[in-house]
């Protein structure tokens, strides 16, 4: 083999030097280097890979409209129109390695792209990230295995958000018991819902869905039913349910409010998710919580009856006839519509009105003349507890019914690792886990 050495190579006429015929090749050996000085520039016309600048990349000119892996040294344009994409980042990759990704179709806000580690840390995290930020272009450079992939366009490290997934929820407080003697029925507990765009309780607009962070415990609490009232008190307030967790706004919805009982707190109804209705001789209603239920309602006298309000329920206000609980509000996130919230039945004195629960596991009120007992709520609808008769011996209030907590993930995003056994069935794509018990969820 032969070799020149000289210092310089300049053109012989005009300004260019070409090196060698089409097809040869010419490689720097391992430890030497190529110095572009100063002022200068390397224009790539071809097809190279990594060529230029460290921290520089060569970009395709096929869209990418699916999942793929990505190069090191290519950018890639990304439409995400159709859907979410996956971009999964170099094995093994080297320090000065780069990734380039840029927003298409502007349509990064609604289906991000995410991004799969691939075994390395991307900004030191070892978690896949997400980009959600609309047309954006996001360049990456690997560094070491501590940092991992960096992005390096200033002020974009922010585009990278930790990788999470939507979750729609009902939570439905426990429903309240109903008054003692006389008393009011006992008010729904407190319905918030995200599930299609579905009403939350109290004429409230549908919530936002969670978005959960894989790993991350999120815990789950049931409300339990509130006691009747079985003496001088009012009906027993229904406990809170919730979903709580790292990373999101805690999810409460309040516990029913107790139906009234004559002569216990100036025989007021307590508030609560729904409120409690008031009782035969008189005092003030429960009031619902906004955007979970509605009031309870007021005592109606008739000559010589007077019938107790019915508590209020997730749908409608406590006696819209008469002494009837509040409806409850329907939901299909568990995959078939299903009505719960349902308000307590005031007492009907005479048995010549309805005293029935609201739809959705109200129970029914009592009646004086003749005497029938109350019914409880129906159990894990956060039905209301009907109010107690005032005939002799005086009927106590009888019981709310427990509360619900209803989680709907894609079945592609189902960690599968649960507490508290849920009931857990598909509906579609979906995963529906269904706490009638306290429990957890990993997400």
């Amino acid at each position: 083999m032969s070799e020149v050495k000289v210092n310089k190579i300049s053109p012989r006429s005009g300004t260019g030097v070409t090196l060698g015929d089409s097809g040869d090749t010419f490689t720097v050996p391992s430890g030497g280097a190529i110095t572009i000085a100063s002022g200068a520039t390397i224009t790539n016309s071809g097809t190279a890979v990594n060529f230029g600048a460290t921290g520089s990349a060569s970009w395709t000119s096929t869209v990418k409209t699916g999942d793929f892996t990505a190069v090191a040294g290519e950018g890639y344009f990304v439409n995400t129109t159709s859907g979410e994409i996956t971009v999964t980042l170099p094995s093994s990759p080297s320090a000065g390695d780069v990734v380039a990704i840029k927003d298409y179709a502007n349509t990064f806000d609604s289906n991000a792209v995410t991004l799969n580690r691939n075994g390395s840390p991307i900004g030191g995290d070892a978690d896949n990230k997400r980009i959600k930020t609309e047309g954006i272009a996001v360049t990456l450079i690997y560094i070491d295995s501590t940092k991992g992939w960096l992005v390096t366009d200033d002020g974009l490290q922010s585009s990278l958000s930790a990788l999470t997934y939507p979750a729609n929820f009902l939570v439905i407080a426990g429903g309240a018991g109903g008054g003692f003697d006389q008393g009011g029925g006992g008010g729904a507990g407190g319905y918030r819902a995200s599930f299609n765009s579905e009403a939350s309780g109290g004429g409230g607009s549908s919530e936002t869905a969670l978005e959960l962070t894989p790993g991350t415990v999120y815990t789950v609490t049931v409300g339990a039913a509130g006691a009747g009232a079985g003496s001088n008190v009012v009906g027993g307030a229904g406990g809170d349910s919730s979903i709580s967790g790292t990373g999101i706004t805690t999810i409460t919805s309040v516990g029913g409010g107790g139906g009234g009982t004559p002569g216990s707190n100036s025989g007021d109804a307590a508030n609560g998710g729904s409120g409690g209705g008031s009782a035969g001789t008189g005092g003030a209603i429960g009031t619902g919580t906004a955007n979970q239920g509605f009031n309870g309602g007021n005592r109606v006298t008739d000559g010589s009856s007077t019938d107790t309000g019915g508590g209020g329920g997730a749908g409608q206000v406590g006696s819209p006839t008469r002494c009837t609980g509040g409806n409850g509000v329907a939901s299909t996130i568990s995959g078939s519509s299903v009505t719960r919230g349902g308000g307590g039945g005031g007492m009907d004195y005479f048995a010549s009105h309805d005293s029935s629960g609201g739809t959705g596991g109200g129970g029914n009120g009592g009646t004086t003349t003749p005497g029938s007992a109350p019914t409880a709520g129906t159990t894990n609808t956060g039905g209301g507890g009907g109010g107690g008769s005032g005939n002799t011996p005086h009927t106590p209030g009888a019981n709310g019914g427990s509360g619900v907590v209803i989680l709907r993930v894609a079945t592609a995003d189902y960690s599968g690792t649960t507490s508290g056994s849920p009931t857990v069935t598909t509906s579609g794509s979906d995963t529906v886990m269904v706490f009638n018990a306290s429990g957890s969820y990993t997400a």
